[in-house]
């Protein structure tokens, strides 16, 4: 279908412009074009729509009946048509994506604009929990492929006229809508204008989503850590935008951007603040300890085989020497094999049904295990050590910073087998600069700020994260 029209404004003949119509949509079978006489002064008028998009039994009884049975002018439309409608448009280009949005267009012979009204009909899934972000006392409600629903599920949680929306279309062929939604007196001006900026920036043909958008307005596409967060839940959006962050929608995701945030942020989950303090930190600095555990866990493992065993208790030096014994590769292939086995299940269980991905993940890694040492492929206790490497980094609640902590397993990983404990040290302190230096929306991603502590590693009480006036990227 072609977007381009010889003529950018209607004119006063309803062939022509109908002739403009099918060049235009000329490989659409779903364009109805409906002719009828106006009934006071048989002038002549054609609906327009695409029957995929709109809602014909609406449009027939609200719209077609009442042009048919009344005697009606352009001015007295509104009497008849109990509709939204919105008339004097004559610019091709915003009729055409009226009709690509599931509008309808009427067409009157001798006019030169155009009545548009609103009768789309999209098919859309009912809101519901999100699976990758399930809440125990939460709410049960998650973002859905509609802009307009998603923008009014935060509304719900923020009801203040202060909750700014500024809408932004991105696209050379295909408009894509973008939303950013702040509030007026927390929010950074000047954060503002750079982040529109950087959407104002993308040049893309086809339509992209929030993960796609998260990419192209990144400070570092480069680095395995996110500078932006990607959720699915209302109430984490709406808590970020009343800490002075910005939304961002695009139209047709179920995901939205948060931005900016710091390194601590993908650590936080919205049923910190519904459990107890005690209960809340305790979760907290596990993830924290699941963090370094995934990262670390397998390279330590190496080193201390390959390098430092003397660091190992005697006991339990014999133990792994003794399970090592039938082993025939170093410690870093067999750590290899066994990671690279664990993704390839983790990867089979995801695109699988919910039903057999359950079955593949636990059955698959039991049988593989016990298989692998059975071989002699592997020992037991890197078993163990995989095992618990892939728990850890499922305890991390963004699956963006989990996915990036799988990848920095490995270079750890081989750093430890070149130079052992040394190795670890380099790739830590590699690791916390370049953390140290990554920024999201031009502020630091982790800042060095006193009034951040109120709710990082540790949640203080509540009464002291609400009596925060400003936020932390101002």
């Amino acid at each position: 279908m072609n977007s381009h029209t010889d003529f950018t404004t209607l004119t006063t003949s309803l062939s022509q412009n109908i002739s403009t119509l099918y060049s235009t949509f000329k490989h659409t079978p779903d364009l109805i074009v409906r002719y009828f006489q106006i009934k006071n002064n048989n002038q002549s008028a054609a609906l327009v729509y695409l029957e995929s998009l709109c809602n014909v039994e609406l449009l027939s009884n609200q719209v077609l009946k009442p042009l048919l049975s009344y005697t009606w002018s352009i001015k007295e439309i509104d009497s008849i048509i109990p509709l939204p409608f919105l008339t004097g448009l004559n610019k091709w280009d915003e009729i055409i994506q009226a009709i690509l949005h599931g509008k309808s267009i009427l067409l009157i012979n001798d006019q030169d604009t155009c009545i548009i009204f609103d009768v789309v009909d999209i098919k859309q899934r009912s809101i519901e929990e999100p699976s990758a972000e399930k809440a125990i006392k939460g709410a049960h409600q998650g973002f859905i492929e509609s802009a307009s629903d998603n923008i009014s599920l935060i509304r719900q949680y923020i009801p203040t006229s202060k909750l700014c929306i500024n809408e932004i279309s991105v696209g050379n062929f295909i408009q894509n809508q973008v939303s950013i939604l702040y509030l007026e007196d927390i929010a950074s001006f000047e954060v503002l204008k750079r982040l529109e900026k950087r959407i104002r920036n993308i040049h893309v043909r086809d339509r992209f989503s929030t993960g796609e958008l998260q990419e192209l307005i990144e400070d570092y596409a480069f680095s395995p850590f996110p500078q932006c967060i990607l959720t699915e839940r209302p109430d984490t959006a709406a808590l970020h935008i009343l800490e002075g962050r910005f939304v961002v929608i695009v139209k047709n995701s179920p995901h939205v951007l948060i931005a900016p945030v710091t390194f601590i942020c993908f650590f936080q989950h919205i049923d910190d603040y519904n459990l107890r303090i005690l209960n809340s930190n305790l979760i907290r600095i596990i993830r924290f300890i699941s963090f370094y555990m995934a990262i670390l866990l397998p390279a330590i493992y190496i080193s201390l085989v390959s390098f430092n065993y003397e660091l190992i208790p005697i006991e339990l030096l014999l133990t792994i020497g003794k399970y090592r014994a039938n082993v025939p590769f170093p410690p870093l292939i067999e750590a290899l094999i066994m990671e690279i086995a664990f993704e390839l299940l983790r990867e089979a269980s995801i695109r699988l049904p919910s039903a057999v991905s359950q079955t593949i993940g636990i059955v698959g890694a039991i049988v593989i295990g016990q298989a692998a040492v059975q071989a002699g492929i592997v020992s037991n206790m890197m078993i163990i050590i995989v095992a618990s490497t892939a728990i850890a980094s499922f305890i991390v609640p963004n699956n963006d910073m989990s996915s990036a902590i799988r990848l920095i397993r490995f270079p750890m990983m081989l750093m430890a087998s070149l130079f052992g404990i040394v190795g670890i040290v380099i790739g830590m302190m590699t690791l916390i600069a370049h953390i140290l230096s990554l920024k999201s929306l031009g502020l630091p991603l982790a800042p060095l700020q006193f009034s951040n502590f109120r709710d990082s590693l540790l949640r203080f009480p509540l009464w002291k994260i609400k009596s925060k006036n400003k936020s932390n990227n101002k």
